[in-house]
């Protein structure tokens, strides 16, 4: 049973998600819901909750505010947000979850279902540390990615990603380090989290930072060359997109 609290400024946002959860009821209790920061600071000390679900904006402060206020952060969160690509962004690189209002059943349901498998991991802090680090540093140099393994999550900088390369279902992710990061995620994934970080994809199985092309043969497609000596073959129809972005550093 996950201990559940609900932290919005607006009571019908809390009807709803108080509505949708009635079908949820043999896995989520719902112990209390506030509309400040502060009563919501208060009943996280209270009530130990196993899940909050907390609005981004809340009258003239924040859930991040709430997030620092707290004594312990050993819970899960999921953000109820009508926020903009930027911040959602930032969920998606901290491996937190998030659901867009107005909250939609089924995504809701996803949510819960992701929340009950994290709920006994220690990394809780974690991705919300880097939640918080990535939200106040709105410079892609400095952003850090949350990265689930098998033994939990990695949290690297996009800048020591060097290149990322797909097997079917799973991508591994090379640091400029030498280590090597296997994921049970699609490199599709990926693709939509870095393309905005100078990543692009030249292959449907490799997809590089651009700052780390050593060098580029012309050919068909082309042959670049990354600063660990690989050679990835670049597919034709990608060619003159490459060369666009190579113009632009």
């Amino acid at each position: 049973m996950l201990r559940t609290l609900i932290i919005d400024d607006e009571q019908h946002c809390i009807d709803r998600i108080t509505q949708l959860l009635e079908t949820h009821k043999n896995n989520v209790h719902v112990m209390d819901a506030l509309q400040t920061v502060g009563d919501g600071v208060h009943a996280i000390k209270k009530f130990k909750p196993d899940l909050v679900f907390l609005d981004v904006q809340i009258h003239d402060k924040t859930g991040f505010d709430l997030l620092k206020q707290a004594d312990t952060r050993d819970f899960e969160v999921i953000f109820t947000t009508a926020h903009d690509k930027y911040a959602v962004q930032a969920f998606k690189f901290s491996a937190i979850d998030y659901l867009l209002k107005p909250v939609d059943a089924d995504d809701l349901q996803q949510a819960l279902e992701k929340v009950s498998k994290k709920v006994h991991e220690k990394h809780t802090n974690e991705r919300l540390d880097v939640l918080l680090h990535n939200l106040k540093n709105t410079q892609g140099t400095t952003k850090k990615i949350s990265i689930p393994t098998v033994n939990g999550f990695v949290f690297v900088q996009v800048t020591d990603i060097l290149r990322c390369q797909s097997d079917i279902n799973y991508t591994t992710i090379f640091l400029k380090d030498k280590q090597k990061i296997t994921v049970a995620k699609t490199l599709k994934e990926f693709e939509e989290l870095l393309s905005d970080y100078n990543f692009f994809r030249v292959h449907n199985s490799h997809l590089i930072n651009l700052a780390y092309i050593k060098s580029y043969n012309k050919g068909k497609g082309g042959i670049v060359t990354m600063l660990d000596q690989t050679d990835i073959e670049v597919s034709t129809r990608r060619k003159d997109d490459l060369l666009k972005k190579l113009g632009e550093i």
